[in-house]
């Protein structure tokens, strides 16, 4: 009788171990069944993510280019069309070419490679954009220090932080997932691999991982979010004191930063913060994330900012001259 129970806990053990290795891949299930639809979203998001590519690339062209646009804003403007454009690239290839796919396919370690690199990028995001409020609150509200407090060595600074807790956030993500075992079903219903639809494929209990990823995203999103908003009233709150004609400029420019920040920081807080999530809503959100967001920024900044459009211009006449020349 013992020897028979040694001979089952073995086998179901070496079953075990054999069931948690199935799992070497994971199967999106994309954004919808029907062919046509998808050839209809093969093209619209292929041109979304040429305008990605072409519209975050001249903004990093026309800063360098400019020696006019030579100011920390700027060069903050220019690493955030980096980091947009890296942010997009994670997923937006993929999706697009799985859209003429049978199986759309990734391999585990490509996932987890996937949710690296896009929390990186991600928490790199946020950073750069509190660190843009917290350039214009210095331009706007201390103007006599601006230069004093954002000199080159801030700026630099400002960089290597926001690239480091970028790190630091997406290893927290990736330590949650990285020891997971995988046995069961291996079906993520999205185009792209995250943490909250991945580790629902655990086989284990994971109510407390989720409230894990909820009090490392969800709340570090929120903080960030409300820090960003609490900071652009006070300068909205500044500007209201001055007269019309020296706030207009800084209207303009603080409308397009505000505008930005509620384009990424929206569909963060409902993707990561909020307890009730809408499968229908939740691939919208991831859509308008890492497709629509980044091609509306360029947009933003290029329209409503008269020296990026000037800049612009004179990049368009140098280019043409070039070419005569040649």
């Amino acid at each position: 009788m013992k020897k028979v129970t040694a001979e089952a806990i073995s086998w179901n053990e070496s079953t075990s171990e054999t069931n948690n290795s199935m799992v070497t891949e994971f199967i999106f299930l994309g954004l919808s069944d029907s062919q046509e639809l998808q050839t209809f979203l093969f093209m619209l998001f292929f041109v979304f993510y040429g305008g990605i590519v072409f519209g975050n690339l001249l903004i990093v062209i026309t800063v360098v280019s400019d020696s006019h646009l030579h100011s920390p804003m700027y060069f903050l403007l220019a690493n955030l069309s980096l980091i947009d454009l890296s942010l997009s690239s994670v997923t937006a290839p993929k999706m697009i070419t799985d859209f003429f796919s049978q199986r759309k396919v990734i391999s585990f370690k490509g996932c987890l490679v996937q949710i690296f690199l896009l929390h990186f990028f991600g928490g790199s995001e946020m950073v750069i954009l509190i660190a843009m409020g917290f350039d214009r609150y210095i331009a706007i509200c201390k103007p006599l220090h601006y230069t004093t407090i954002m000199c080159g060595n801030a700026c630099v600074g400002i960089m290597a932080v926001t690239w480091g807790i970028g790190f630091l956030h997406s290893v927290s993500q990736l330590a949650f997932a990285v020891h997971l075992l995988f046995c069961g079903p291996n079906e993520v219903d999205s185009f792209y691999c995250d943490l909250p639809r991945v580790i629902k494929l655990a086989c284990t209990d994971t109510y407390r991982l989720d409230i894990m990823v909820i009090a490392n995203s969800g709340v570090l999103t929120v903080c960030s979010f409300v820090l960003l908003i609490i900071s652009y009233t006070i300068i909205l709150m500044t500007i209201q004191h001055r007269p019309l004609d020296k706030s207009s400029k800084a209207l303009s420019t603080l409308t397009a930063h505000i505008t930005v920040v509620l384009l990424f920081f929206g569909p963060c807080v409902f993707i990561y913060a909020w307890p009730f999530p809408i499968k229908s809503l939740d691939k919208f959100l991831a859509v308008f994330y890492s497709v629509i967001t980044p091609l509306l920024n360029p947009i933003i900044y290029t329209l409503r900012n008269k020296d990026m459009k000037t800049a612009i211009r004179q990049l368009r006449k140098w280019d043409a001259h070039s070419s005569v020349k040649f």
